[in-house]
């Protein structure tokens, strides 16, 4: 098996996983590094220091600067923006760009911005036109300017109430600061 690319794509990568599919007008740079069974959607940009896991889901309008990873099974919605630079300048480089990784199962609502340096953790849910401006634990909902704690998500998207997800059954508990599925130690 191997990858799509449409004809339209400019895909300068050799780095893609079977199965993933690469729609009009997206750009991937060499360095790019991109798995299994990923969906890249029309106009899209992908720098070289950027790492794309399995199963990841990037549309329309989206743009991956240098040191963003996107873990397995991540879904960016279309229009998202992510930064790398807190001072950017023209023509001034940083040594190393900032690394912003949006962990596992997580999902980033449409024109949702991403400050650079940033980590979203698994299955966290950012609302469409968030504004992130600081690292966002598992299982929890932001959204606002700037996005702010809304409340707890089961891996599924649901929004939980109690420790059981009302939509798909799974069991919850706070260990400390962080909500996790029940015989879970992740």
């Amino acid at each position: 098996m191997t990858f799509y690319a449409h004809p339209q794509a400019l895909v300068e990568t050799r780095h893609i996983g079977d199965g993933t599919r690469i729609w009009a007008y997206a750009h991937i740079l060499p360095g790019a590094k991109i798995g299994k069974n990923c969906n890249i959607c029309d106009h899209t940009f992908i720098e070289n220091d950027v790492t794309i896991g399995n199963e990841v889901t990037i549309k329309p309008g989206v743009f991956l600067w240098d040191g963003i990873v996107l873990k397995d099974r991540v879904f960016v919605g279309p229009n998202v923006t992510f930064t790398n630079d807190l001072r950017p300048r023209s023509k001034v480089y940083p040594d190393a760009f900032l690394r912003t990784v949006v962990d596992e199962g997580a999902s980033i609502g449409a024109n949702a911005t991403i400050v650079g340096g940033r980590r979203i953790g698994r299955y966290a849910l950012i609302g469409a036109g968030a504004v992130v401006t600081r690292d966002v634990p598992a299982h929890t909902l932001w959204y606002g300017n700037p996005a702010t704690f809304k409340g707890y998500v089961c891996e599924c998207g649901t929004r939980l109430v109690g420790e059981t997800c009302p939509q798909c059954q799974l069991i919850y508990k706070n260990v400390g600061d962080q909500l996790l599925r029940a015989g879970d130690g992740t």
